[in-house]
């Protein structure tokens, strides 16, 4: 379910006049499952620019973790023919050369190196310039991936990268963005800054939480070994009415690739199994739950069929309609009802405020 709405939100791209959705992918080392993610989106993406079922007419990937080749074999092995992908799919080249030692190009082809990653600016002009050479500039538009922010962050400031970010959202261009850091590699403020520019942020997190000590070594390293192949994909959407929808997915890699499916009670039963033990209980046992519901509340009517009398604190207590019964020392009225408790309420004096739903001149003959 989270996985479908992602794929087709970054399908469906921005409406006129709105930002471009923008997903931001993230995960740790207790679940280093981002990049298989990352690169589930790009195929499905891909593959929906290649059928025209996007609002996107082409894609441009920034590389920055890993080669061209790397993303023409992955593109291959999905089914998709590279060769008739030029004009639909371009690699901007910042893992081979992301200082611009050597002359930097942008080629025809579906690969182009890319220049300095420090000049921001001149990164920018470089995806315009790669999208605009196969969209034109009318009002066809196209997507736009990252597949590492931590990359970028090492040669350029937050403050750069996400100017980078917010120009490319608000670029009336780009249909979509989407791009994925590791939490655990940057500070707090840096996912915390990408978090606030996302419509969409999809959070990788374990699949069974275990803390440390409550299972031998050898059980933690199979769950650690776990790590690896399953997780739990947390998506937090912001709609357009300003609500937020969480949902959650299992995360399973097996030999055929990426799988979701929903969220499995026994891995919830998992976790409530390692939660530490403590010396008091949050729930209510049956007794007193029973206890509970015998209780009688001031100003309710219980239901007993007799006709509803709520001392309101002003008339008199000698009234026989409103007399109350002495209170006796001996115990056979209690141990008649001793199940059965109740709580009974007099004002203290008239001097006391009325309640919100008195009249305070109810006494004056007006």
């Amino acid at each position: 379910m989270a996985a479908e709405w992602i794929c087709r939100a970054v399908r469906d791209g921005a409406l006129e006049g709105e930002h471009a959705p923008a997903l931001s992918i993230k995960d740790t080392m207790a679940s280093p499952l981002g990049f298989h993610v990352f690169t589930h989106f790009l195929s499905q993406q891909s593959t929906n620019i290649s059928a025209a079922k996007s609002q996107s007419r082409g894609l441009v990937l920034v590389a920055l973790s890993r080669s061209p080749s790397f993303y023409l074999d992955l593109l291959s092995n999905k089914g998709l023919d590279t060769a008739s992908l030029s004009n639909k799919i371009r690699i901007l080249d910042c893992y081979s050369d992301p200082l611009g030692w050597r002359a930097h190009y942008l080629s025809d082809d579906i690969a182009g190196i890319s220049g300095n990653v420090k000049d921001v600016d001149a990164l920018f002009s470089s995806v315009i310039s790669l999208g605009t050479g196969f969209v034109g500039q009318g009002k066809d538009r196209f997507c736009v991936a990252i597949d590492s922010v931590n990359e970028m962050l090492r040669y350029a400031s937050l403050s750069s990268v996400s100017g980078l970010i917010s120009s490319l959202r608000c670029c009336g261009q780009i249909s979509s963005i989407f791009w994925l850091c590791h939490a655990d590699l940057c500070e707090e403020r840096v996912t915390s800054a990408l978090e606030y520019m996302s419509s969409m942020v999809a959070s990788i997190e374990p699949l069974i939480q275990f803390a440390n000590g409550q299972r031998s070594n050898s059980e933690n390293l199979s769950l650690r070994d776990q790590s690896f192949t399953k997780g739990k994909l947390h998506l937090r959407c912001k709609r357009r009415n300003g609500r937020v929808r969480v949902m959650f997915e299992e995360i399973h890699i097996g030999q055929s690739g990426i799988n979701f499916t929903s969220v499995s009670s026994e891995g919830e039963l998992i976790n409530q199994g390692l939660v530490p033990k403590v010396q008091f209980s949050l729930q209510l046992s049956e007794k007193e739950l029973k206890d509970r519901a015998n209780v009688v509340l001031p100003f309710e009517h219980q239901g007993n069929g007799k006709p509803v009398q709520i001392y309101d604190g002003r008339k008199s207590l000698t009234d026989s309609k409103y007399e109350v019964l002495p209170i006796h020392n001996g115990n056979s009225d209690i141990d008649k009802e001793s199940s059965k408790g109740e709580i009974i309420y007099f004002r203290d004096s008239e001097d006391e405020m009325p309640d919100s739903d008195e009249d305070p001149d109810d006494d004056l003959d007006i």
